[in-house]
């Protein structure tokens, strides 16, 4: 049995990881501001709890991130607490290096932080979960179409990136980036769109956009999707349901 303390343990990939982690027969600690059970309270943005919080795992799964830019701070705060860990296991996104988002470029500190930190560790690059492009076609409900961005994506479900990640928690540090991971299909966003009209009854008319910028050019290019094999099983129709 491993001991792991999991930051970003109640988050949408949080929770089913920790799930995975737990059928797994490990035992888990998540790492949260709030006390709870089975939670070890200590606070990443000011590093205030972390030397504590660590002390007993055998491998820290760092799955926090933040949309207020504070992910690379709250990773040196992190690797200052760890040192002696046997394996850090971060989860990354696939296409940072190629994509010019900021909020990939913060990504991409992360994981020079943690290659340069001399932790044992193992970087997991997914594309984007199911729930996320949900997300982007719910946002638009008082819109009276449905946008859709002529690019192709290829999402994957939060459970199998849990599964992903249950498989290197139990492995020696890849010391580098594990293989990215990628869903099991590779479709237009209309075509994603129009599963998400039927499985929501919705009757709004899907209106596919060209969109300019580099970020654009860059989805459009299949820069977040990933080469190889799909690793996902669950499609976007069943993670819909």
């Amino acid at each position: 049995m491993t001991s792991l303390l999991v930051t970003g343990g109640t988050g949408r990939l949080g929770r089913p990881a920790v799930n995975a982690f737990r059928a797994a027969g490990h035992q888990v600690r998540v790492l949260s501001r709030r006390a709870g059970p089975e939670h070890v309270v200590a606070d990443l943005t000011t590093g205030e709890g972390l030397t504590a919080a660590v002390q007993g795992a055998d491998v820290v799964v760092h799955l926090a991130t933040s949309a207020r830019g504070q992910d690379a701070q709250q990773t040196r705060n992190l690797l200052g607490a760890v040192a002696g860990l046997r394996h850090l296991v971060v989860m990354s996104i696939a296409g940072i290096d190629r994509i010019p988002l900021g909020y990939y470029r913060a990504k991409l500190e992360v994981e020079r932080l943690v290659e340069e930190s001399g932790v044992p560790y193992t970087i997991l690059r997914a594309t984007q979960f199911h729930d996320l492009v949900a997300q982007v076609f719910g946002a638009q409900r008082y819109l009276p179409v449905v946008v859709a961005p002529k690019m192709m994506m290829q999402p994957i479900a939060v459970e199998d990136v849990a599964t992903r990640l249950t498989e290197l928690v139990g492995a020696p540090p890849v010391k580098g980036r594990a293989p990215d991971i990628g869903g099991p299909e590779r479709l237009w966003v209309p075509e994603l769109a129009r599963i998400w009209k039927r499985a929501k009854g919705s009757r709004r008319p899907i209106v596919p956009v060209r969109l300019g910028g580099k970020v654009f050019r860059a989805f459009a290019a299949g820069d977040a999707m990933v080469d190889g094999p799909a690793y996902g099983r669950i499609t976007f129709a069943e993670h819909l349901g």
